[in-house]
């Protein structure tokens, strides 16, 4: 009986049951593994292709993204203005008057100029906020205003003060046909300075000794480590008195009949707005908003302001502009300003 049992394919065996497999295919035994596998492996590569095409496409689009970036940047110009109708063209200086930035002279001369030479421009507001700055930087742009207020004589040019104008700000402000301000602006401090420290008493307290060698006896001038030279005083006072004298020169032309001159006017204080329109170094209140949709009667207002481009940012961040920093850093400590 055992021996038929075991050979009855319908009775099960002693022991454990065996797994079932499917019938080996015609590669051999275990053929439906290795279609699991190359099932498998073909799965694989086709979700690395994939992520490989998107990962390509991500890298393409954001090169594309920074390529169009970098042209905006060099070739952004304001041609697209010139189909903008009958406006008002404002340009803005603010902040500290200097050789960089978007208050320099080549900044804020470059704005003017397409601001006047705008085709729909029918007048144009320079927006100070100033403490003041170069006097050479204000005296550029200056001479720029009564250039273009020649070349363009139909086109006039209105200063709005919103919080400060004064010193280099009021300097380049006189240059205007009209100055509008608020009644608590600050305007006016008509002087020029050149400061700096002397260190003298402090190194003899110290007992630190200054060693300077100089070729040319003025070559220390105003040196902060050495003893104030009576001589060079007086020059370095003539010198301010010299650039006062322009600036003097400055707002007597610009202002004309309307400046009220009294023996401050000219000692470097400042006033509040008010004051400064009954003084006539303002002509009235207003504000950008008002002066154009008043005074100009062209309320739509363009704003031609050059700003720091990512050029220039990029080249300051890695240094580019160092060296000019150096200069500029030891100049400040004696330099001339109107502040």
């Amino acid at each position: 009986m055992s021996n038929n049992q075991s050979d009855n394919p319908e009775v099960p065996a002693s022991g454990p049951a065996e797994p079932v497999f499917p019938p080996a295919t015609a590669a051999g035994k275990g053929g439906w593994e290795r279609d699991v596998l190359e099932k498998l492996l073909l799965f694989t590569v086709k979700e690395q292709r994939a992520h490989r095409r998107w990962s390509i496409f991500f890298k393409v689009a954001g090169l594309v993204v920074f390529v169009f970036a970098i042209w905006s940047v060099f070739n952004y110009n304001r041609s697209d203005i010139e189909l903008v109708g009958r406006h008002t063209a404002l340009v803005e200086i603010s902040g500290v008057i200097d050789a960089e930035g978007r208050s320099s002279a080549s900044a804020v001369m470059a704005a003017l100029g397409k601001a006047f030479s705008a085709t729909g421009s029918v007048g144009v507001i320079l927006k100070i906020n100033s403490p003041g700055g170069s006097p050479v930087q204000a005296g550029m742009i200056n001479d720029e205003i009564m250039r273009l207020r020649k070349a363009y004589p139909k086109k006039p040019l209105y200063v709005v003060v919103e919080e400060v104008c004064a010193s280099g700000g009021y300097y380049i402000a006189a240059a205007a046909d009209r100055i509008y301000v608020n009644k608590a602006s600050i305007v006016g401090s008509i002087g020029v300075l050149m400061d700096g420290f002397g260190f003298t008493g402090l190194m003899d307290k110290l007992g630190v000794e200054r060693r300077l060698l100089t070729a040319g006896e003025n070559k220390g001038f105003l040196d902060p480590f050495s003893p104030q030279d009576t001589r060079q005083k007086k020059f370095a006072q003539q010198m301010l008195g010299e650039v006062h004298q322009q600036f003097i020169d400055v707002v007597r032309k610009g202002r004309g009949q309307r400046l009220k001159e009294t023996p401050e006017i000219f000692s470097g204080m400042f006033w509040i707005g008010s004051k400064a329109v009954t003084m006539g170094l303002a002509d009235g209140f207003g504000t950008v908003d008002s002066v154009a949709r008043d005074v100009i009667e062209a309320e739509d207002l363009v704003d031609y302001t050059q700003t720091e481009g990512l050029p220039e940012r990029v080249l300051k961040k890695f240094g580019v502009a160092v060296g000019s920093g150096v200069v500029k850093s030891m100049l400040d400590g004696s330099g001339i300003a109107l502040r």
